[in-house]
């Protein structure tokens, strides 16, 4: 921004202080205006808001329109198809294949369209597990998402270590950048792509902030079983017995919701790994649908609605009084806040637990009517279910979705 304007935004002078020694010439990424590393909560609330990316509303959340896409585009996603990968993965419509070459030419394209831009960097971890704990880096081009990556993955909490970070995994994040289906064989010009064997994520055109989450989670979904590492869309929470329950189901289904209880301690609400150490959380925060939230059944995820830090994505509010409301869905049905999990009270500070789970439940969303209300199942039961996957996606999760839910079988959710 600063080659449009002659005077600084709100954190340039403190771009650098927790900068890594490696750098983005490393990513293919040069000749770049300015780098903002590592900026904590406050400066990136000032650069959004600086930039005109969003608005800060009553009780200090930070709301943002994510314009065309307010759902994750499923049908863009794309698997560079390599050595590493061409007998390891399951080919087809959920796991799109994507050539070498092209991937080449769009990463070449992307490099040269941020040259002479503003990124912004956040170097974290996935996996609360230290034995499984993998350093990722997020670059982004709006200072809103590189909140979301904060918000979203474990932060690391001193200036050597910033300073030491090499990531294991880096993910781009360009909204403006947009793909050529011409070109690149894409669907639309938006397209979400992983190379296992360069360790490289790209994310394009699309400002959702769940494309950036989902993107790192199908990561670890293929590379953790290889150490041993069951990877779970669930939730988790923990009683004071030891008692870990998970709560399995696709997007939109209840696991953040029934997670969230009071009586018990949250160790995540979205993804997960069981390890022979017990279960452990992938994130740092938590990812809610708060479409019709309300105070008396959701209190504590209807608080973090109101706390300065949370990013509410889609959520409709009062310009001149600054409130949102939550009951509002004229963008969509899917409106969304991400927080750090530490906002939620009874959390579990190591996100993790060293126990195996007692409970395990599948919540299937079945509108038709298929299977009873609640069902008890046996352990052979439960595997054929975990397998067949039986359930419903939910409306706004996806760009396409209708009002009704929509039957599905999602293997192993």
């Amino acid at each position: 921004m600063t080659k449009y304007l002659e005077f600084d935004t709100p954190a340039v002078k403190q771009a650098g202080d927790l900068a890594s020694e490696f750098r983005l010439k490393h990513h293919g990424l040069v000749h770049l205006d300015q780098v903002f590393w590592n900026l904590p909560t406050p400066a990136l609330y000032e650069e959004a808001v600086f930039r005109g990316e969003g608005h800060v509303t009553h009780g200090g959340a930070f709301v943002v329109h994510t314009g065309k896409h307010t759902a994750r585009a499923a049908a863009d996603k794309f698997i560079v198809r390599e050595h590493s990968t061409e007998n390891e993965i399951s080919w087809g419509e959920y796991n799109r294949p994507f050539s070498v070459e092209k991937y080449n030419g769009m990463l070449a394209r992307l490099q040269a369209f941020l040259q002479g831009e503003e990124l912004f960097v956040q170097d974290c971890y996935v996996g609360a597990d230290p034995e499984y704990r993998m350093p990722i880096r997020v670059i982004t081009d709006t200072a809103w998402q590189s909140l979301f990556a904060r918000n979203m993955f474990i932060n690391i909490d001193n200036q050597d270590e910033y300073k030491k970070h090499i990531p294991e995994f880096t993910l781009i994040a360009s909204p403006k950048f947009k793909v050529d289906p011409r070109v690149d064989g894409t669907r639309t010009e938006t397209a979400m792509l992983i190379n296992f064997a360069e360790r490289m994520a790209i994310v394009a055109d699309s400002s959702y902030g769940g494309e950036v989450k989902k993107t790192i989670f199908t990561i670890l979904n293929f590379l953790l079983p290889r150490e041993g590492v069951l990877a779970m869309h669930c939730s988790a929470n923990v009683g004071k017995d030891g008692d870990v329950a998970l709560f399995f189901g696709l997007s939109g289904t209840g696991k953040t919701t029934l997670s969230a209880d009071p009586k018990r301690a949250l160790i995540g609400d979205d993804e997960h790994g069981w390890s022979d150490n017990g279960v452990f959380n992938f994130e740092g925060g938590c990812y809610a649908k708060v479409i019709r939230l309300s105070a008396e059944h959701e209190p504590q995820i209807y608080a973090c609605t109101r706390r300065f830090g949370t990013i509410l994505e889609n959520v409709v509010y009062d310009p001149t009084s600054r409130r949102i409301d939550l009951d509002d869905d004229m963008l969509t049905e899917n409106t969304r806040a991400s927080y750090p999990l530490e906002f939620i009270p009874n959390v579990v500070p190591e996100r993790m637990a060293r126990t195996h789970p007692k409970n395990v439940i599948f919540l299937t969303c079945d509108a038709q009517g298929v299977l009873p209300p609640i069902a008890r199942l046996n352990p052979e039961q439960s595997m054929y279910h975990f397998i067949s996957g039986y359930t419903s996606k939910i409306a706004g999760t996806e760009v396409g979705l209708g009002i009704e839910p929509e039957i599905t079988f999602s293997a192993c959710v």
